[in-house]
């Protein structure tokens, strides 16, 4: 009697394994285990086929699950508390362990913090603070695509539609992973181990959802030129930034412009970078923790006059020449401060990375999220020769005799965007402040 027990509850999970294996193909490979009752003289398999389910109760179940999903994360926003527990506590397990050996050296020889990472996709500041900069991110992206949602409703656009099902798709994924990541920490550090792997995975998917929702939002802004835009750095982190997808030549004198808006605190970060091999401090505008705002060539510094940290829109100038490192500055269309000796006779190499809203300390990588901007950028500019102090004025006051930069000029097409970095409309001196 027990090994005709035994036969019978084999034949029924071998039966259930079969469909169920089929039918997980239609889910993405997920399987589900089903406990049925089939009456006594009935054959098992054919009643495990009898109780699958078709048709109108596979769509049943397909909201069902989207049920749980949905409720899931309303668990994950009603737990905001417990995160900031978790958080604290790895907090102290971490300053139990102390920092790594060796201080990182910042731009122009400063130090870093200690324990702070050099390395794209490590964690700046330990695995809680990734926890925070994620769910962050993710609320950002969700508002906008509460916005999105919106205008798809007022449109009535089926292809809209579409689109924002799959990005709704893609942001539960992305809360199932920060939910992965809380057990992490619950559970503690040996959970921990692949933390650089799944932060690559989750600024990936990042990236892709920030891409889709971008392609969403062209719908509202066919008709608007190419030059008409803003990027927007809402949080500090170690993976947001833009590539300018050419290099720049070399250069003997050089004149870089921008619109900036930041209230950002300790600095706003940094603009921009320019890295060489050999050298990823060839250019770069930074204002970093409590130091005032700097132009780097060559690794070389000069400390810049600008006050702009007010969330305000103000216009910045830098020139510069190799002869004698001549340098000035201008802010809102006039000149604020000048000197000499920066990198003198040095010319800008070519053939590097420039690189928006990040500082570079390797070509094209190190990032450093307490060194990355925060804020709104727009116009930005390089031309490979000192510009006059009208030119200056009359890019700041958007005079019809304004120049793009015959180096670099702001158009969306020159840029690659990565990490959850926005473009918004943006018309220089029309909706400033």
């Amino acid at each position: 009697m027990r090994a005709t027990r035994k036969a019978i509850c084999w034949r029924l999970f071998l039966c259930s394994c079969l469909f169920l294996e089929s039918s997980s193909q239609d889910f993405g490979g997920q399987t589900q285990f089903i406990c049925t009752s089939v009456p006594k003289d009935m054959d098992i398999c054919a009643a495990t086929l009898q109780n699958s389910v078709p048709g109108e109760d596979l769509k049943t179940t397909v909201m069902q699950l989207r049920e749980t999903v949905l409720q899931q994360k309303e668990t994950i926003m009603n737990q905001k508390e417990t995160i900031r527990e978790l958080t604290s506590k790895l907090a102290r397990c971490e300053s139990q362990s102390g920092p790594e050996p060796g201080d990182a050296q910042g731009p122009g020889g400063r130090k870093k913090e200690a324990g702070t990472k050099n390395t794209m996709g490590d964690v700046s500041r330990g695995p809680a603070d990734t926890l925070t900069q994620l769910s962050q991110t993710l609320q950002s992206l969700k508002q906008r695509l509460e916005n999105l949602e919106q205008f798809s409703r007022s449109n009535n656009s089926v292809q809209a539609n579409s689109l924002k099902d799959l990005l709704q798709s893609k942001i539960d994924d992305l809360e199932k992973q920060v939910l992965s990541r809380v057990n992490s920490i619950e559970e503690g550090k040996p959970g921990l181990r692949n933390e650089t792997e799944q932060r690559g995975r989750v600024e990936s998917t990042l990236t892709s959802l920030h891409q889709r929702i971008t392609d969403l939002e062209k719908g509202q802004r066919e008709n608007r030129p190419l030059d008409k835009f803003q990027l927007t750095f809402p949080l500090r982190t170690n993976y947001m930034y833009a590539k300018v997808k050419k290099s720049l030549p070399e250069m003997y004198a050089l004149t870089v412009c921008m619109w900036l808006k930041s209230n950002a605190s300790p600095g706003v970060g940094t603009p921009f970078s320019y890295a060489v091999p050999g050298q990823a401090n060839e250019l770069v505008l930074i204002e970093w923790g409590n130091n005032p705002m700097e132009i780097l060539i060559n690794d070389k510094v000069a400390k810049l006059p600008f006050l702009i940290n007010d969330g305000k829109w103000h216009h910045i100038c830098v020139t510069w020449t190799t002869r004698d490192g001549v340098w000035e500055a201008f802010q809102d269309g006039v000149k604020r401060g000048s000197g000499e000796n920066l990198a003198p006779y040095h010319p800008i190499k070519p053939q590097g990375l420039l690189i928006l809203g990040q500082e570079q300390d390797t070509l094209g990588g190190g990032f450093d999220a307490t060194q990355a901007f925060v804020g709104d950028l727009a116009n930005f500019h390089i031309w490979d020769r000192k510009l006059s102090v009208g030119e200056i004025y009359n890019l700041a006051t958007c005079s019809s005799k304004a120049q793009v930069g015959n180096v670099f000029a702001w158009m969306e097409t020159s840029l690659d965007i990565y990490g959850g970095a926005s473009k918004w409309t943006f018309e220089a001196c029309r909706q400033l402040n």
